[in-house]
């Protein structure tokens, strides 16, 4: 019987489109359906100008406003899938109302490019192989860890939870977080059949570790794996394994809060605090707030996970809103909180990067047998080129940077852009051949560690050294085999890693952050040090060793260090939430962020003063126009607008009126919003 199927496309237009149901016949090659009542959920090929695309059915009907000789049919309709629940269309339209874009571009980008590729797949191909997908082999369960008082509370209040019920797990870290995660999983999973579990992480490597807890505690359950390093066909095969309700338990990153899964029963947030779970791209999200609304849709537990909470799920647990859980000691009983130390660069002079007593702590360390790390959030050899003779720095040409210097590449590198240069022979201002690198990277304190400590075997492990799929996970199994003695790293080592023999942790140039323009600055750097002070002391250590972090500064004083030394959290967070409240910040109030690209710098100004200026905004404060802090990249121009209110739904309902004036402007300027943003 004919009737009319409304579908969203991926396109900016925000509305539907009406096509003519059953599906066309002319070319049977192109046809992958049985001439079935439509359903909404469908993926479906449409005709849209001359392209083929695809598109989610999101409504019947039986009349259109468009004329019925010029009403399309659908082409063809993935019959053999099952259709897309309302519960997650309606997770997709929550999404696209509150963060200002059109359903089609947040539901439709979500689904594997497989999935909407105009080419016909075999879908029962592709299904029949999903038995094979995560399936653990070995069917022998590991052994289950006893759990202390603390963590078999919190586990308790976990799963016995009855309906919408949020949980900030605020724990130390090696608290046995991740053992909290498995046990009140195991607990879900056994108490509903079919029920699903979703794990988010912030970043890919640390799936690895995870996944393989959880394939040695989950015998014979299907885990599927979402993150954006899979390929097509492997992401194609795991998201079918979730939406098909096969795959129990979905580990993923943010992409995964997303998927669709049909009877999930639990959502757990690990590190919640990591700014990686806000989206920069595109559908500017957070999976963490996107992961709280569905969990309240559907009327389930999510449990937030951090011993660095961000400031908003403090906030939200002082309030009563989230239920904390505390777990304040160690979960391994021998191991203890690492002892934190200032180093005073005032009085103790570095050397290529090192103080004296952290290079008398490195070489303790190698003496004993223990591992030991160096952070610092600064990769390549050096952040700057310099002419000592007449100042010249290398700039970058495309963006308001600096070039960095890679040493072992022979290369300059904008890590903005990606523009790559070889190093000059002299300078191209005053020829002096006897250029100087300013300041240091990861890739410099591993030569200089070589120098140092010429038999020690060193690791460096960053973004430069990672680049090749699989060498992250290669690298850091190398140091759980003890096979390292000294690893350099950045913030992939901060976060995560469970390093049993690791005993010291030194932090190298912290101090940049206290000086920061962001006003998030210092709860992040916090977050970090916290973090990466947490890879020490994890397991027992020999009798007569201790575990303890060095934190080389000029600002030794600082209030920030005084908490991390203390371990004192709640003391820093309620200090800066008084600060917060008093400088009208959130989470004490909402923004968006109008941020503007173009050739030229006074286009996009002149664009945002229009957005400003095009429609009442009482109640609402719209700063002025500024130019971002990296002003030019790729040779774009960029300047942003920020909007404040102190109530989220008086914000909400004057964008939703402000983005349909700023569509109908005529620009060449490229623009877009980002609500509640993180960096500003």
């Amino acid at each position: 019987m004919d009737c009319i199927v409304q579908v969203v496309l991926d396109t900016p237009l925000d509305n539907c489109f009406d096509y003519r149901w059953p599906p066309e016949s002319a070319a049977p090659e192109q046809v992958d359906v049985q001439y079935a009542a439509p359903q909404i959920g469908q993926i479906v090929m449409l005709p849209f100008g001359r392209r083929e695309v695809p598109g989610l059915i999101v409504g019947l009907a039986t009349q259109s406003a468009v004329p019925a000789n010029k009403l399309k049919a659908v082409l063809a309709v993935r019959a053999e899938m099952p259709p897309l629940s309302a519960e997650w269309i309606a997770l997709c339209r929550f999404a696209a109302q509150y963060y200002q874009r059109p359903l089609g571009e947040v539901a439709l980008p979500s689904l594997p490019k497989n999935l909407r590729a105009a080419k016909p797949l075999a879908f029962g191909k592709a299904l029949k192989k999903l038995e094979k997908i995560a399936l653990v082999q070995d069917a022998t369960p590991v052994a289950t860890p006893n759990l202390n008082e603390e963590q078999q509370q919190a586990v308790t209040s976990i799963a016995s939870a009855a309906g919408f019920a949020p949980f900030l797990l605020y724990g130390v870290t090696g608290s046995g977080k991740t053992e909290v995660y498995l046990h009140a999983a195991a607990q879900i999973l056994a108490a509903t059949p079919n029920s699903q579990v979703l794990i988010l992480v912030p970043e890919i490597n640390l799936t690895p570790q995870l996944e393989g807890n959880i394939r040695a505690r989950f015998p014979g359950l299907h885990l599927a794996s979402l993150h954006s390093s899979l390929a097509e066909g492997e992401r194609m095969q795991h998201w079918l394994a979730a939406h098909t309700g096969r795959a129990r338990i979905i580990l993923g990153t943010r992409l995964a809060i997303l998927a669709s899964l049909p009877h999930l029963k639990l959502i757990i947030i690990d590190e919640e605090h990591d700014p990686s779970y806000k989206q920069q791209e595109g559908l500017r999200y957070s999976a963490r707030d996107l992961a709280v609304w569905r969990a309240r849709q559907l009327g389930i537990a999510v449990v937030l996970g951090s011993a660095t909470p961000a400031l908003e799920s403090w906030q939200h647990a002082q309030s009563g809103r989230y239920r904390k859980l505390v777990l304040g000691q160690r979960a391994v009983q021998a191991a203890s909180l690492p002892v934190v130390r200032m180093i005073d660069l005032e009085k103790d002079k570095p050397r290529d990067g090192l103080s004296s007593g952290l290079i008398a702590a490195l070489k303790l360390r190698l003496e004993r047998g223990e591992q030991s790390l160096l952070f610092l959030n600064r990769r390549g050899y050096a952040p700057v080129l310099n002419c000592e003779a007449c100042g010249w720095i290398c700039n970058c040409q495309r963006c308001t940077a600096f070039m960095v210097l890679h040493k072992p590449e022979r290369r300059l590198r904008c890590h903005h852009c990606s523009l790559e240069l070889y190093i000059p022979k002299h300078c191209p201002t005053c020829g002096n051949v006897d250029l100087q690198p300013l300041g240091r990277g990861t890739q410099r304190v591993e030569e200089g560690l070589q120098s140092l400590f010429p038999q020690a075997r060193i690791l460096r492990i960053d973004a430069d050294s990672t680049r090749k799929k699989g060498s992250a996970q290669a690298a850091f199994d190398t140091v759980h085999r003890g096979e390292i003695d000294i690893l350099i790293g950045t913030q992939m080592v901060a976060k995560g890693h469970d390093f049993k023999r690791l005993s010291l942790v030194g932090v190298l140039n912290p101090d940049t952050a206290l000086f920061s323009p962001d006003y998030r600055a210092s709860e992040r750097l916090f977050a970090q040090l916290m973090q990466v002070a947490g890879r020490a002391g994890r397991a027992a250590l020999a009798e007569g060793s201790k575990s303890e972090v060095l934190i080389q500064s000029r600002y030794w004083q600082h209030a920030l260090y005084s908490a991390v030394v203390a371990h004192d959290y709640d003391y820093f967070a309620s200090a800066l939430l008084d600060e917060r409240r008093q400088a009208a910040l959130p989470p004490f109030i909402f923004q968006a962020l109008l941020r503007a690209e173009a050739r030229e710098l006074a286009q996009a100004l002149e664009f945002l003063h229009s957005a400003k200026n095009c429609m009442p905004h009482q109640g609402i404060t719209i700063h002025d126009p500024i130019p971002m802090t990296i002003t030019r990249v790729a040779n774009v121009e960029r300047a942003q607008l920020l909007l404040e209110t102190p109530q989220r739904g008086h914000l909400q309902g004057f964008l939703s009126e402000w983005m349909k004036v700023l569509r109908q402007l005529k620009t060449r300027v490229k623009w877009g919003l980002e609500v509640d943003p993180v960096d500003i």
